[in-house]
């Protein structure tokens, strides 16, 4: 039987840097990786949709986990993403994720194919007994096309095996009907910066955050304020990150995180085809978020860590 795997706080979904040859940048990776710990960041996704997953060959996919799981040593979750059209795919996707040693993977549902939610429950089901690992559902409807509706999950969620889910649809009526589901095998993840605030005052466990790559320490405060019940202190920093939301959204993910990790100096603006760095429409606000960033990061980074 897997081990248990309790997830809560900010998780964050990782870009993957890549030098200017278009290999995977060590160096920029483990300073991403460095960074996400001295902030206090409450966990790590490793090969999401964030971090490029489907531009990455499997070597480098086992490469970049393993590297996070030496760097972390146990002091956070380090989830591996996963999530190929067909069932057995992914099967062999999250084994190599685990022979690399992450903690679980975070399973999206099948892109491309649209199941129906019985095709869905099975596929889940199947990759959970082949695996016998942490699974977290991942619900991302605009880059799956297909949704996995509330009254499926929770014939999922009583499997010890699958031990959350992240909701990255923001929906308030979906959230609240995925805490009835809530347990403590079973943690509820927003999915959605913009949102994820409302979400954890209203008893969300924690967020899988793409905004957090820029401002993990910001972030992590603003879960544990949530989670703590304090509202007031939770919205007023919410508040404050308010501005940066809209920004990572003006083109696809992970282009415009990518931008400002650039002008923070945190790795280089570099993508791989398909994709294509920020357009200059864009590029002004891009660098404002990023002066933001840095200024929240200042009052927030831990001591030890400034």
């Amino acid at each position: 039987m897997a081990m248990p795997l309790r997830l809560s706080g900010c998780i964050t979904a990782l870009v993957t840097p890549f030098d200017e040859s278009g290999a995977t940048d060590p160096a920029a990776w483990r300073r991403l990786l460095d960074g996400q710990l001295a902030a206090g960041i409450h966990g790590l996704v490793v090969a999401g949709s964030t971090g490029e997953a489907a531009m990455l060959t499997a070597a480098e996919f086992g490469a970049l986990i393993r590297s996070a799981v030496d760097a972390v040593a146990g002091r956070i979750p380090v989830l591996a993403g996963a999530g190929l059209p067909a069932t057995q795919a992914t099967i062999e996707q999250c084994r190599r994720a685990r022979d690399a040693g992450a903690d679980g993977l975070l399973v999206a549902t099948p892109p491309y194919v649209r199941p129906t939610q019985e095709g869905l429950r099975r596929h889940f089901e199947t990759v959970a007994e082949a695996l016998d690992a942490p699974i977290v559902l991942y619900i991302v409807p605009p880059r799956t096309g297909v949704d996995l509706l509330p009254d499926t999950v929770a014939q999922l969620a009583p499997d010890p095996r699958i031990v959350g889910i992240k909701e990255a649809v923001p929906d308030a009526a979906r959230i609240a009907a995925l805490l009835a589901l809530r347990s403590p095998g079973f943690a509820v993840l927003s999915g959605d910066d913009a949102s994820a605030c409302e979400a954890q005052l209203s008893g969300a466990d924690g967020v899988v955050s793409v905004a957090s790559n820029v401002v993990p320490a910001a972030l992590a405060a603003l879960s544990t304020r949530a989670r703590a019940g304090d509202a007031r202190g939770a919205r007023e920093l919410n508040g404050e990150l308010a501005a940066l939301f809209p920004v990572l959204a003006l083109e696809p993910n992970p282009i415009p995180v990518k931008a400002i990790l650039s002008q923070l100096g945190l790795c280089a603006d570099r993508l791989r085809l398909p994709l294509v760095p920020l357009s200059s429409p864009h590029r002004d606000a891009a660098a404002a978020a990023a002066r933001q960033a840095h200024a929240l990061e200042a009052r927030f980074l831990p001591k030890t860590a400034a």
